[in-house]
């Protein structure tokens, strides 16, 4: 089988990968020249563990080519971004659609179109099927188009596009029978046959259910903090009841799936999803929140800001909060970054940060943030002051005082 695949992204690079592992001939598309010039010396641009030894060995085997342009293939998956239209919420296909009109010249009868990227439900069938069409297909006969979601977790993606299961959304039965095929080149999880509305309202739904609960842990917070209570312990506390799962709170939500999906579904029907919009508000109120914080510990000085990844342990700083509240904070403070995930010329190392500090500023769990050198800290920072909106440090010498969401309340 070969598999041309459009873009080469956190998910495109990664699904690439894993179908040149599995014996197909793979064309990775993407519009960027440099990726695609890195990519075919075997130089990937994410950090994922395993990833640059499979694309380094699949270059080096000619079953991975990287190209500014499709090929002919016998499947093709999209796995380009789709963002949101900030007017009205909705689900901004222009990505998707372009990718789609890019493979039409290379399509042969009997090819599958797979589109993986998240969109909002009733897309497929009502905004990608006629482009298929106009250029003369007959869907579920002799083209067969699907949308197929992933269902990854940054960090763990090659391991979970194996594992998890797989919702194979076909336009008709025979699609998603097609799609299935195709997956099953390497996919061990269950793969779950249905129709391509339910799959991207499934996907959209997914997180939403996380986005909705992270906020209610959020919304928590703001309550303790206001009321003199340690949110942390209510959690640890409720959390022991064996139906209760309330999340950690944090300085808001990042990532291109949490921080966006959710107005797919809201943009749908926004008189009817309002605990989904309400959600995205709550989350979205969170780098305020963390602000307003700062300037009740300090009122200025400079700030040792760690971390602007979205998620911990990875270079993925999508929709990252942590971007809007240094913003905020930089015209009363000094800011300087480290981010040992993420290559910035203008970040700087751990010591240089604190040195001279009023406030160091925690806002991702990276590991290499939990175990902090405490002793450093104490003789390099000007005011020994962490403020750590994860809530990944458990314990700090008494010489420093910690903040967190479980003590904010004494700020007031």
């Amino acid at each position: 089988m070969k598999v041309c695949v459009i873009g080469q992204g956190y998910i495109g690079l990664p699904t690439a990968a894993l179908f040149s592992k599995s014996h197909c001939k793979v064309v990775g598309v993407d519009i960027s020249e440099k990726i695609i010039n890195n990519l075919n010396k075997g130089i990937v641009h994410i950090e994922e563990p395993g990833i640059g030894e499979l694309i380094k060995n699949a270059v080096e085997k000619k079953t991975y080519v990287a190209s500014l342009t499709p090929q002919k293939a016998d499947a093709f998956i999209i796995t380009v971004p789709t963002p949101y239209v900030i007017e009205n919420y909705s689900c901004d296909l222009t990505y998707v659609i372009d990718a789609c009109h890019s493979i039409i010249p290379f399509l042969e009868e009997e090819n599958t179109v797979i589109i993986e990227s998240t969109i909002a439900p009733m897309s497929t069938d009502e905004q990608i099927k006629p482009i298929f069409e106009e250029a003369g297909f007959t869907i579920g006969k002799d083209l067969y188009l699907a949308h197929c979601p992933e269902r990854v977790l940054p960090g763990q993606i090659m391991y979970e596009l194996v594992n998890n299961n797989r919702i194979i959304g076909g336009i008709t039965p025979e699609c998603a029978k097609k799609a299935s095929e195709v997956y099953g080149k390497f996919v061990k999880g269950e793969l779950i046959l249905t129709e391509a509305k339910t799959a991207e309202l499934s996907k959209c739904m997914e997180n939403t259910f996380r986005d909705v609960n992270i906020a209610l842990a959020n919304e928590l917070a703001k309550i303790c903090a206001k009321i003199g209570v340690n949110a942390l312990d209510v959690i640890e506390m409720a959390n022991k009841h064996p139906r209760v799962n309330l999340h950690s709170p944090g300085p808001g939500v990042g990532g291109h799936c949490l921080a966006i999906d959710p107005y797919f579904i809201y943009a749908k029907a926004p008189e009817t999803a309002k605990i989904i919009k309400l959600a995205r508000d709550t989350n979205n109120s969170m780098p305020d929140f963390v602000c307003e914080n700062v300037k009740k510990i300090i009122k200025k000085g400079k700030i040792a800001v760690l971390g602007v990844s979205y998620k911990g342990n990875t270079d993925d700083d999508r929709e990252s909060p942590a971007y809007e509240i240094i913003s905020k904070l930089s015209s009363d403070y000094d800011i300087l970054i480290h981010d040992p995930h993420i290559e910035n010329p203008n970040y700087l190392n751990f010591n240089e940060v604190i040195k001279d500090s009023d406030l160091i500023l925690v806002l991702c769990d990276h590991d290499e943030f939990k175990n902090l050198d405490y002793d450093l800290i104490k003789n390099s920072m000007k005011n020994p002051i962490i403020f750590d909106t994860k809530n990944i440090i458990k314990e700090v010498p008494s010489e420093i005082k910690l903040y967190n969401y479980g003590n904010l309340y004494e700020l007031n």
